[in-house]
């Protein structure tokens, strides 16, 4: 692809230039907060850094997970708000100083490739912790979805941690994560949720760049293993 603007090459400036007006068009016709609309945009920065390896990911991450936890806790999603403010918050130190310290030389991120017993293994943690999950936040009052809520919910903390890790196949569990995440909010919209549709089409963003984030590191990791 033809790079412009330094490092950032045409498809990444496009498809953050369309998602981004998509946001402004659909908070003034909705009369969404200011608050929602920066939520949306810093959750975008976030994963567009994260598949180019950038540590500002982290940054502009710390603030999406603060705003989504409060949208979460409105909409009834207690399963994303123990995630955000017990995971998330943390993970955003963590993945920071990780991140830093496994740079080459020109400054960019060592990325990794897990292996089949490796990915047996999320297979199976990620299927029965989605069940578990499902069925303790099913006795929860108020909670709204809850299998879908789980099942977020555990995608959330198996990518966030093989994000940290460095290993690509982050972005296969973050394309799943984001199917079911613009399921579930997609339910909440037709419930009445005034933030519905913004989040719909901040997740779809996270798709888009999933299926980018895994073709650029998966790239990488084969030239590196030439």
């Amino acid at each position: 692809m033809k790079k412009m603007a330094g490092s950032w090459n045409l498809f990444e400036i496009t498809w953050l230039v369309l998602f981004t007006s998509i946001a402004v068009g659909f908070t003034v016709i909705s009369k969404d907060s200011l608050f929602g609309f920066t939520v949306f945009i810093t959750g975008v920065l976030c994963v567009v850094l994260a598949a180019k390896g950038n540590l500002m990911s982290y940054v502009f991450g710390m603030y999406n997970t603060v705003g989504y936890t409060y949208l979460a806790f409105i909409n009834g999603l207690f399963g994303e708000v123990m995630l955000n403010l017990l995971f998330f918050v943390p993970m955003n130190v963590i993945g920071f100083y990780m991140w830093k310290n496994n740079r080459q030389e020109d400054g960019k991120l060592v990325m990794r490739q897990m292996n089949l017993s490796g990915l047996f293994l999320v297979v199976m943690v990620s299927v029965i912790g989605c069940l578990l999950l499902g069925l303790g936040l099913s006795f929860i009052p108020g909670q709204n979805s809850p299998y879908i809520d789980a099942t977020t919910t555990v995608l959330s903390i198996v990518a966030t941690i093989l994000m940290v890790r460095r290993f690509k196949e982050q972005w296969l569990v973050y394309i799943m994560l984001n199917l079911f995440t613009v399921l579930l909010w997609a339910i909440r919209m037709l419930d009445g949720s005034g933030e519905g549709l913004l989040m719909i089409v901040m997740w779809s963003a996270y798709l888009v760049n999933a299926v980018y984030g895994y073709y650029t590191w998966n790239k990488v990791v084969k030239e590196v293993a030439v």
